[in-house]
């Protein structure tokens, strides 16, 4: 069971349900609740818009999420079997869990994601949504398969598929509450706003999980060349490797303090980002600069991965500065 835990990544599903459970109830409800509409039944005041896509699909919808990503780790260890040898010294597929058994299940955490993902998006009104759930399984086996061997490409491809974690939830409670406010409302308030807010994390999430893929890829170095492995250190060297990184992660820095400029502006978000995810950064910049012991890097990527926690816990922020008109 301990071997199966750490072949789907457990640590790495629990931030997908959290993920999505933080973006439904901690940044949408609360943001939605500021927006008043009129039924055409009613009372004929106001009231608070709230959530229309129900729990029951969303639970559904997180399961299909987690189960397509448990088998993305799956096939992903089936194929680095070489390559970890090297880099990690140890591996699971092929000693703790038979060859066979992985793409075993690897098969059925994708079939029952994908077929989870068709029936909510039947339930939605939109079945053709369900297709993203099986673009992104066999984006997830060419990835492990082709594409992380391919400069950029496999770092790209990942970071774009957590960003699509966030905005998954945007999806499908948008066209919801379209639905029911246009039928039941006496005028439909925009709506789009929930995008924006939901894509801001997207956008976060797509930057620190590429700054993150580039680390692994420096720390994964001596397997990579001698597999002949075209990543981003193979190819352009570890120190413009690192250079890279450094660039991100600036350029995260400054469009974090620019949102907060020009979309948010007050003091507890300030304080947050800059505690909790910039001074982070700070030191992962700090690891990357230094001589390059493998160690510094693995101490830097596990930051990354606290800062995208902490990125994500900054919808709790939201909801605190919502609920208690603290902006």
């Amino acid at each position: 069971m301990k071997a199966f835990l750490k072949l789907i990544r457990w640590q790495n599903l629990l931030m997908v349900i959290l993920t999505m459970v933080l973006m439904r109830y901690a940044v949408i409800a609360p943001v939605l609740s500021k927006i008043g509409v009129i039924l055409i039944i009613g009372s004929g005041e106001e009231m608070p818009m709230s959530l229309q896509f129900p729990w029951y699909d969303f639970v559904l919808l997180v399961a299909a999420t987690v189960l397509i990503t448990a088998g993305g780790y799956v096939i992903n260890d089936y194929f680095d079997i070489k390559t970890d040898l090297i880099n990690k010294g140890k591996v699971i597929v092929g000693t703790k869990i038979p060859r066979r058994q992985a793409i075993l299940w690897h098969s059925v955490f994708n079939i029952a994601g994908v077929a989870a993902g068709f029936y909510i998006s039947y339930k939605a009104g939109y079945i053709w949504l369900g297709s993203m759930f099986l673009v992104v399984s066999g984006l997830l086996y060419f990835y492990s398969a082709s594409y992380k061997r391919q400069f950029l490409i496999g770092n790209i491809i990942v970071a774009l598929l957590t960003a699509m974690v966030p905005m998954l939830v945007a999806f499908y409670e948008w066209p919801a509450l379209y639905k029911y406010y246009a039928a039941n409302a006496i005028r439909l308030p925009n709506i789009n706003f929930i995008l924006y807010w939901v894509g801001g994390f997207a956008l976060f999430a797509f930057l620190t999980n590429l700054i993150r893929e580039i680390i692994k890829d420096i720390e994964d170095f001596e397997g990579d060349i001698v597999y002949g492995r075209n990543t981003v250190p193979v190819v352009i060297g570890v120190l413009s490797a690192k250079v890279v990184s450094v660039c991100l992660i600036t350029i995260t820095i400054i469009l974090l303090y620019l949102t907060w400029h020009f979309f948010i502006n007050d003091l507890i978000t300030l304080v947050y980002i800059t505690s909790a995810i910039v001074f982070p950064l700070g030191y992962v910049i700090y690891k990357l600069l230094g001589n390059g012991e493998k160690k510094h890097l693995h101490s830097a990527s596990r930051m990354m991965k606290i800062v995208m926690l902490t990125g994500i816990l900054y919808s709790i922020v939201v909801k605190i500065i919502l609920t208690w008109n603290l902006f």
